[in-house]
């Protein structure tokens, strides 16, 4: 099942999808992800394993953040070699003075936005996607 490369297709049709829930970013040394958290991302670093998981999670297993995100996620099937779709975000939300930290995963890209403004970063990916048509 491949997913579409077509830069206009990708805009037109991401349907941005606020996930329920605050997550955050943390790390761990030695690489295992403590009892009770269950991460929605993992990326292995030499530094340690870093995971993004529920904030509440987090903060029952006692582990340090600074960052609280809100997480969306770009309906569209987005090929792995698709050129320009997180490009086209990223600059749509920096122009808003938001980060966006964006994973890709087999399907779908996901975006990790401050939390505080998650709402908002919908609204012009909403935007985006009708002047893309």
């Amino acid at each position: 099942m491949s997913g579409e490369s077509d830069l206009r297709k990708l805009l037109t049709g991401m349907r941005p999808e606020l996930n329920a829930g605050c997550y955050v970013f943390t790390t761990v040394d030695d690489g295992v992800v403590p009892v009770g958290v269950t991460p929605v991302v993992t990326v292995a670093e030499r530094e340690g394993l870093t995971l993004v998981v529920p904030q509440r999670e987090a903060d029952a297993a006692g582990l340090a953040y600074a960052y609280v995100a809100g997480w969306i996620t770009l309906r569209v099937h987005s090929a792995l070699e698709a050129v320009g779709l997180t490009a086209a975000v990223a600059r749509e939300l920096a122009d808003a003075g938001l980060s966006c930290n964006v994973i890709a995963g087999f399907h779908h890209d996901h975006l990790f936005v401050p939390y505080e403004r998650a709402a908002e970063a919908v609204a012009l990916l909403e935007d985006l996607a009708r002047g893309s048509a």
